[in-house]
This record gives structure tokens, sequence and C-alpha cells, in this order.
């Protein structure tokens, strides 16, 4: 397990594998503003000792990878998906497993319908419909709550760890749900992880500012490739109705309801999450 830096699309991306390269790979695409810290480490390692080549690595303007001055806007949802069959191209993965969390879930979409020969399957995490218009939908927005937190990072001083740290750990705290005990050690060493490797922590926010795109408004029904959509009951970011849309409108899908369960990756679930994604992954 060692960290590689790759050449796609003419930037840096920053990936990290587990376990034997000859099982069946598994691409691991992040939320936005999240490295690829925040797929644990032990998380990793247990979902490659099911026979799985895991594969991880930094979006745009997160970690170790290319990042770009805050406040700018440089690339897309679709572009983001292109590094990903760059990183599958990097290490001579042919046809992979995908497994996206949150925006990585919306990512994974989008490289299923444009190279649906390139994927096994796909596993969407706290995720939602990419290019979805959710007032058509009726779907729930984010807690408000949320965004009236992270206000707070315009009036923060990025260069001092301790705060930054803070900061992150407690918007962490109220993406856990109710069910489930906030493990603050845990995500304080990633948050601490983060800050220590990141070219510029502050480039995350970039992320806010991607958009849909109105062509995939009608595309994702014509997805054939087989989707398990993993989704808590109690998601404050994207909430449950998101996850039964994404097997409504998803023709081969199946749904894993996570009782109790925030916009996270919960220790707690890990069993349950690294069975079902062993089982649907399987069958490929």
């Amino acid at each position: 397990m060692s960290e590689v830096m790759l050449k796609i699309n003419g930037i840096n991306i920053c990936t990290e594998s587990f376990g034997d390269q000859t099982k069946p790979a598994i691409l691991l695409i992040n939320g936005a503003m999240n490295s690829m810290v925040y797929w644990d480490e032990a998380f990793c390692q247990l979902l490659a000792d099911t026979g799985r080549y895991v594969i991880r690595y930094d979006n745009r303007d997160v970690g170790r990878s290319t990042t770009y001055e805050p406040g700018t806007s440089n690339y897309t949802v679709v572009d983001m998906a292109n590094d990903a069959i760059g990183i599958l191209d990097a290490y001579s993965v042919q046809r992979a497993h995908l497994v996206g969390m949150s925006l990585g879930g919306m990512i994974a979409q989008v490289i299923s319908y444009n190279h649906p020969n390139r994927i096994l399957s796909m596993t969407l995490i706290s995720s939602s419909l990419f290019g979805a218009d959710e007032n058509n939908r009726d779907l729930p927005e984010m807690d408000p709550r949320l965004l009236e937190y992270h206000t707070k990072g315009a009036s923060l001083d990025w260069s001092n760890e301790d705060a930054v740290v803070d900061y992150l750990v407690e918007g962490a705290r109220m993406l856990c749900g109710p069910s489930r005990v906030f493990d603050e050690e845990r995500f304080c060493k990633q948050a601490t992880q983060d800050f220590q490797r990141s070219n510029h922590i502050q480039s995350m926010f970039n992320h806010a500012m991607l958009t849909g795109n109105d062509f995939y408004e009608d595309k994702m029904q014509d997805i054939q490739v087989p989707a398990l959509v993993i989704h808590g009951t109690k998601d404050t970011i994207l909430p449950y109705e998101h996850g039964l849309a994404l097997v409504n409108e998803l023709p081969n899908s199946t749904l894993l309801a996570l009782e109790g369960t925030g916009h996270e990756i919960h220790s707690d679930d890990w069993n349950t999450i690294i069975q079902a994604i062993s089982h649907h992954t399987s069958a490929r």
C-alpha cells in the first residue's frame, strides 16, 4: 500500500491501492470536498480482504491531486468521470466495479452511462440522481443548518491546523445519524491527515461550484449497469428520498437502507456495507 501519483488528462491525480492486483478491481470515488483519506484505511483493507483489488484516490481540488485557486470553476463532473477512467487505464484495469459516496455516486453514474463497457457494477452510497431536476421529483433539500454552519468557513484562519481540524470535525459530527455515536477520535485523525497532506485545503470548496448537466436529465434510466443503492434513513445532506429516487429510476438496481444512519460510512455499518458490496460484485 503506497501512494502513486498519476498524470491524467493533463493534471496530477494521487491514488493508493489495497490488495491483490489480480483480483477484481473496485474503484472508490469520494464525495464533494473529501479526499481519499475519508475512505478509512481499515475499511479499504477489509474490502480488499473479500478478494478485491481496491483503489482510492484524491479527486481534483482535494488532497495531493491538482488543486485550483479557491473560488474558481475549472472542470465539470464529466471531467471528473473521465479522470476515473484514466485511473483505470493507468492501473491496466479493463473493467471495474465502482463504489461512489455522495458526489462520487453521481460521478459513477456518468461513468456508467458514458463507458458501460468498462463497468461491471456500481454501488451508490448516500447519493442521488445526477442531472436530475429535484423540483420535478419533489426531492427534499439539504438541512439548512449545514449551510449555515459552513458559512463559518469564511472567517476561519485556514493556516491554523487546530482551527481547521476542529471545523471539519464539527461539520462531520452534524452528518452523523441519530442512531450512531460520532467517532470523534477517528475523524479527528482523518481531518488532521487531510490538512497535512493537502496542496491547498480551501480548494475543496470549489466542488460546491459544480453543477448538474441537462444532457443527463433523462439518461440515467438508460443505465443498465447493476446498481446497489445504500442510503441512511437519516441523511441530512441527501435525504433518504434521494436513495429511493435512484432505485425508482435506475432499471437494474436494489436498495439497502441503513436505519438511523446519516450522510456517512459509519464504522457500525462497515460489516453490513462490505458484505453487501462483496455480494453485489461477486455476481459479475
